[in-house]
């Protein structure tokens, strides 16, 4: 079965639980985590990248976009999602 990838970026003051939580969600949601990279930069600010498979999930995009935003406004940090498809036509030559 083809996958659907999503890009998640994560962005914000750094502090405990934000790869829990948002990896705690994906799972809950049966979203696979394909590849993953955070660290922190500067004067503490967290950065994520995530490119997950949405393949199994029966969650549509908007309500995970709007749950992902309320996760994101309780941690702190700012969670963007942007479908493969989106990434590709943006970056095409």
């Amino acid at each position: 079965m083809k996958k659907e990838l999503l890009f998640i970026t994560v962005i914000g003051k750094d502090t405990k639980g934000i790869v829990a939580k948002i990896s705690n969600y994906l799972y809950r949601h049966d979203i696979n985590i394909e590849d993953i990279s955070q660290r922190i930069m500067g004067e503490g600010y967290f950065v994520m990248t995530m490119l997950v498979d949405m393949q199994d999930t029966k969650t549509p995009l908007d309500k995970l976009t709007k749950e992902l935003d309320k996760i994101g406004n309780s941690l702190g940090v700012n969670i963007q999602l942007q479908h493969e498809n989106i990434f590709k036509m943006m970056h095409r030559i």
